[in-house]
């Protein structure tokens, strides 16, 4: 009798899923705000998770929004999820829902991914444009598509398009490749780094989180070294490496020379797509060519220790000489994808003007904070031609 059951339970579902690709039924999903601490661990096996998306990252990076980690269900299954943060404005006059990242999908690979995160969009601007009265701003990740199609869903439901990146560009490495091959998709110049990094005597380490010390080190020492004005996320770092939760903890990698260490590299490796968070090198890991040696043995290593199928390196801040440090780590294999303009939406005119001005003044106080580093420190300037729009969907 139970095999009968699952029987028709399975045929259900096959059928359920040929209807909504077929057009001929729309998925409603059931949602379900949890804590911090239950969000953390319910997506960490999702396939799309992502540390901007993490309770534990938000709450250090973004203290003044208020957290809202909603999971998505389909007849009782968690299918999906988003961390919204809730921006109140100033005098009390709306508040904008935003979401970075997101929404993200428990299983990437499900023939009917593309119907639940549409689906997940809908009870996204159900609850916070319609029942709430709030601006809507859902910025999706890159895609591995020459077309983002979760932006475009986005703008066929009726979103604007938002703030840009001056630089959206992210470099995506393909990690399932043998070391052949992979070796084989890397650029010629590329690959004569590395080459001769391979002859300089230099050794490769996976640390753990006790040894975030010396990591601390190397990055404040390179930073000060610099002197550029650190704007990045870096002091949330601690909270992810104290983290219980196995997967979501960043792994740690240190490349030594004659018992020194000259780089180090903080990577998230949990998904399908494993991220470079955080590098560090000293004055000699340049002329020993130390950063070459470094990201192969993390890309050999994530592949061979982890599910992710991509390593995203993240983008270029503008500098003409990581762009092509990192396109040709990526090479013939991976792939260069921009990440796609914020997506708004409203369902009243009022709430759309104030969120998007609240967002204007946003982008100008980063443009001026830009044109004062660039001023204070020349060498903070970028020297990369900006994409185009059309370039960013």
């Amino acid at each position: 009798m139970a095999a009968i059951t699952d029987r028709l339970v399975h045929d259900d579902a096959d059928a359920a899923l040929q209807q909504r690709q077929a057009g001929t039924a729309a998925l409603q999903l059931q949602t379900r705000i949890v804590s911090g601490e239950e969000w953390d661990r319910t997506i960490a096996g999702f396939d799309e998770v992502c540390q901007e998306q993490l309770h534990m990252f938000a709450q250090t990076r973004w203290p003044a929004v208020t957290q809202e980690p909603m999971l998505f269900l389909d007849r009782g299954e968690i299918v999906g999820g988003a961390l919204m943060m809730i921006q109140r404005l100033p005098l009390g006059i709306g508040a904008i829902a935003i979401s970075k990242w997101a929404p993200i999908v428990r299983h990437g690979a499900r023939a009917d991914r593309d119907i639940i995160h549409a689906a997940m969009i809908d009870a996204l601007v159900a609850e916070y444009a319609g029942k709430r009265g709030q601006l809507l701003s859902v910025l999706p990740r890159a895609s591995l598509t020459e077309t983002n199609h979760d932006y475009e869903r986005l703008i066929a439901r009726g979103f604007q398009r938002g703030s840009v990146l001056g630089f959206p560009n992210r470099y995506i490495v393909n990690l399932r490749l043998g070391d052949a091959e992979q070796r084989k998709s890397l650029h010629q110049k590329w690959r004569y780094h590395l080459n001769k990094s391979e002859k300089e005597g230099l050794s490769f380490e996976h640390a753990g989180p006790e040894r975030m010390a010396e990591f601390d080190a190397l990055y404040t020492a390179m930073t000060d070294r610099k002197q550029f004005t650190d704007h990045s996320a870096y002091e949330t770092v601690p909270s992810l490496m104290a983290t219980d939760i196995d997967a979501l903890r960043p792994e740690l990698f240190f490349v030594r020379h004659e018992g020194e260490l000259v780089a180090g590299a903080l990577i998230f490796k949990a998904g399908d797509r494993a991220v470079y968070l955080y590098g560090a090198t000293n004055d000699r890991a340049l002329p020993l060519r130390a950063g070459y040696f470094m990201h192969w043995h993390i890309i050999r290593w994530l592949r061979d220790n982890t599910e992710a199928a991509w390593y995203d390196l993240g983008g270029t801040d503008g500098y003409q000489g990581l762009h092509q440090f990192k396109k040709g780590m990526v090479g013939d294999a991976g792939v260069i994808r921009p990440v796609p303009p914020v997506a708004n939406y409203a369902s009243n005119p009022l709430a759309y003007l104030l969120g998007t001005g609240a967002f204007n003044a946003r982008d100008a106080y980063y443009q001026l904070r830009r044109v004062v580093d660039a001023w204070r420190n020349p060498k903070a300037r970028p020297d990369q031609a900006p994409a185009s729009k059309e370039s960013q969907g």
